[in-house]
């Protein structure tokens, strides 16, 4: 029995009349908000009548409306299982072009990023990081790539950041224990959402830090907690996250550093550039270009 909403929508998508067509589509896009309104709300917001729901609701297999939002909000909170992301990739993508289906779906996470991060919380988060006297990152499991790499950056720049990856409640608390409120925490989790990245942005928030919170929906435990939210979209129904949309977002909150401290930066920049070019940490293209052409010389006189 398939027990899983989009798998059954996928799956009898082209049974539904016009109506029930645009119930699910608006289902399967913003399910984080058809979850919480009722039959009536959501039929007004997608054209059809209350009744219409009500039966899609049935159509699908649910005994009524209230199990089919059960069924949604359930999604939100624990969003997909592994074997459930399996099952829905399967069933979405068959037997097309997995390459082009992929890279379309990532296209519209960042279009729709653009449309629902608030821009004034952007504003906000950005001299919130610029300002602090320390600046906590704190990713674990799949999200510690995007904290490594905001860490990284922003190391560059500034000498007053610290990286969290543990999944430790003991090492997290050991490199928080100092967090004031003059520092900022920057906590990023998406579905499936760590309950350490929760704690975490508590025990800042009860410190007095500022909280920025990087994640996808308004209705994420993170919000909670949080001074500014910026919303990515990652919900892609796969075995695996994707990571492109908050990859994106991390970019603009970069470079927006940069131009706040434009000068400042430079300057760092300018001496990191002597730095690496009198250790030669780059390679010079015009150098193994050279060397290139020493060697197919050397070989063509033997």
């Amino acid at each position: 029995m398939i027990t899983h909403l989009l798998t059954r929508i996928d799956l009898q998508m082209n049974t539904f009349s016009k109506g029930q067509k645009r119930i699910a589509s608006y289902i399967e896009e913003h399910y984080d908000k058809a979850a919480f309104m009722t039959a009536s709300k959501l039929g007004e917001t997608v054209g059809v009548s209350e009744s219409t729901v009500v039966r899609f609701a049935t159509e699908i297999g649910y005994d009524g409306y209230p199990k089919l939002q059960k069924a949604m909000q359930e999604m939100i909170r624990d969003k997909l299982t592994s074997v459930q992301r399996i099952e829905v990739t399967s069933t979405r993508i068959g037997e097309d072009d997995v390459l082009t289906s992929i890279l379309n779906q990532d296209i519209d996470k960042i279009r729709r990023t653009l449309d629902e991060t608030d821009h004034e919380d952007f504003k906000k988060a950005v001299k919130s990081i610029v300002n602090a006297k320390t600046i906590y990152i704190f990713g674990v499991r799949s999200t510690a790539s995007l904290a490594q790499f905001l860490g990284y950056y922003l190391q560059l720049m500034f000498d007053n950041v610290r990286i969290i990856t543990t999944t430790s409640h003991n090492q997290t608390y050991e490199q928080m224990f100092r967090i004031s409120k003059d520092d900022v925490l920057i906590g990023i989790s998406f579905p499936r959402y760590s309950n350490m990245a929760v704690d975490a942005m508590r025990f800042a928030r009860d410190r007095g830090a500022d909280v920025i919170a990087i994640t996808d929906s308004m209705i994420s435990p993170l919000v909670a907690n949080a001074d500014q939210v910026l919303l990515a979209r990652s919900d892609m129904a796969s075995i695996v996250d994707s990571l492109v949309a908050p990859l994106s977002l991390i970019n603009a909150l970069i470079v927006a550093a940069v131009l706040e401290r434009k000068d400042e930066v430079s300057e760092t920049f300018r001496q990191l550039e002597e730095v690496w070019n009198s250790q030669e940490i780059y390679a010079n293209r015009s150098d193994v270009i050279k060397k290139d052409l020493e060697v197919a010389v050397s070989e063509n006189e033997e």
